[in-house]
């Protein structure tokens, strides 16, 4: 007889078997299911990102748009900054897709120019509809710039002798003599002139008469090695830091006698106009408490007989361009600095001083515009600025000549951009005859000039100031004075930044 005996060892094994497959599909049923939550919950945020980027990608679009389509508004309204409406902003415009739906707005705010300056300030917030809590924010400064491009410019051939130190850019629509140091580009409208110095061949448009070193000294006759055809064009960096460029294109200064008229104009309207004194002319001191005296010029300082006939050449608005010391003058009145500081004087002007946070444009003019009663504004004493970051900016605007006289200080400085329409910015000849004024010592113009003849304070037999130290203002590219003539009627962009 056979006996079965149950296993129970092996029952229970199977058992065990079974809970260890069930445990472990729940496990990996578990593993797989938040593995997967994750991955939808990682899914679901990647979207919400790359909606998010794409719509603040799309804000940023529409916020530049804002600034391209004030640009398109001032290229064609150049002095508004409200946006064609008459009223302050912000300004808010709807952008439209292609199909013309709209999809956004972008929030304009124009801060215009302050006086005198160029500058408009514009800021452009993009939004999209479907998601307004997302904005972008851009700032562009817009500006147009003024003549005030380089530190000196001239419609003439010029000469920079040794001892002349310019700290800013040099241009001439005719060719330069460059004896001196210049630590930015020196430019000429042509290729090659003949100079006017001495005799001989043409020479190269921007040139030199210093000796290669390590020689010394000059050579004022013709240089073979300064003219066509050698090549290539010596680099010279003993005098030109920043090099030397020829040809490009000329300097506009045709147009800027009418810029005058319109000074006249807006100074009678809504600053100062001094009409013509029946005398001399005027004398202007300029204070720091933002007001000015105004004296009649009476009186000139005279010179000697000597002086005179050895100096004028021929020159016949030679002179000693000087104020009498003693009673050469009486006072008329103070003044407050005008509103839109502009100061028009149908007369010669004498102007000296110093300003605090003032920006003033000083002009000398008659019209009819006649070349035998053009009028020139002359400096024999310091003219300075207090703040020196573009905060205090002057203009001497003269339809002839822009002067410094016999009787000058023989340390002198002179903040402002000078422009002499039809004349020249410079000194008279005064020969060693009209001792002991026919020698200074220094003289620092802090600003820019711009001359229609060519320039000079010194002359080649030592007369004139012996150091002559020009500083370009960067400031007035775009920060020119009130009314102060400008290169195009086109804005163009000079910073762009996204606010946060």
């Amino acid at each position: 007889m056979k006996v079965f005996y149950r296993n129970k060892n092996k029952n229970k094994n199977k058992h065990a078997s079974r809970g260890m497959i069930l445990l472990n599909v729940i496990i990996f049923s578990a593993i797989a299911i938040t593995f997967t939550m994750a991955v939808s919950i990682w899914a679901s945020s990647s979207l919400a990102v790359v909606r998010s980027v794409f719509h603040k990608e799309q804000a940023l679009q529409i916020a530049e748009a804002g600034i391209d389509y004030y640009r398109w508004h001032l290229a064609h309204a150049p002095s508004d900054f409200q946006d064609g409406t008459g009223v302050p902003g912000p300004y808010v415009h709807n952008f439209n897709d292609k199909d013309g739906n709209a999809i956004g707005t972008f929030t304009l705010t124009i801060t215009p120019p302050t006086t005198g300056s160029t500058i408009v300030t514009i800021d452009s917030v993009g939004r999209v509809n479907a998601y307004p809590n997302v904005k972008r924010t851009i700032r562009v400064r817009l500006a147009i710039p003024s003549f005030a491009k380089y530190s000196i410019v001239a419609n003439s051939a010029m000469r920079f002798g040794v001892g002349t130190e310019v700290f800013g850019p040099i241009h001439s629509n005719g060719g330069i003599r460059f004896d001196g140091l210049a630590h930015n580009l020196v430019t000429s409208a042509v290729t090659s002139y003949d100079d006017p110095d001495h005799s001989g061949a043409v020479e190269f448009g921007v040139h030199t008469h210093v000796n290669v070193p390590p020689a010394s000294g000059i050579n004022d006759t013709f240089r073979a090695g300064e003219a066509p055809p050698t090549n290539p064009i010596a680099t010279r960096n003993d005098l030109f830091l920043a090099g030397r460029q020829f040809p490009i294109p000329a300097t506009d200064f045709t147009g800027i006698t009418s810029d005058l008229s319109t000074i006249k104009t807006n100074a009678q309207s809504g600053g100062k106009y001094l009409a013509p004194s029946g005398a001399l002319g005027y004398h202007i001191i300029l204070k720091t408490n933002d007001t000015y005296d105004v004296y009649k010029v009476t009186s000139l300082a005279s010179a000697s007989s000597s002086c005179s006939s050895n100096s004028s050449g021929g020159d016949s608005t030679w002179g000693t361009w000087s104020i009498k010391t003693t009673g050469g003058q009486t006072f008329v009145a103070n003044y407050a600095n005008p509103a839109n500081g502009l100061i028009f004087v149908e007369d010669t002007v004498w102007v000296d001083g110093q300003i605090n946070t003032a920006r003033l444009t000083i002009a000398a003019g008659k019209f009819p515009d006649n070349a035998s009663t053009r009028k020139s504004i002359i400096v024999n004493k310091n003219l300075l600025y207090t703040l020196y970051d573009g905060t205090d900016v002057i203009s001497l605007l003269a339809q002839q000549d822009v002067l410094v006289g016999m009787v000058s200080d023989t340390v002198l400085r002179i903040d402002a951009a000078t422009m002499a329409i039809n004349g020249k910015v410079g000194r008279k000849y005064y020969a060693s005859s009209c001792s002991p004024y026919h020698s200074r010592s220094q003289i620092t113009l802090y600003g820019m000039i711009a001359t229609n003849l060519r320039y000079g304070f010194a002359f080649t037999n030592g007369t004139g100031y012996i150091d002559r130290i020009i500083i370009y203002d960067a400031n007035l590219l775009y920060g020119p004075p009130p009314s102060f003539p400008l290169t195009s009627d086109k804005y163009s962009t000079i910073s762009w930044e996204e606010i946060k």
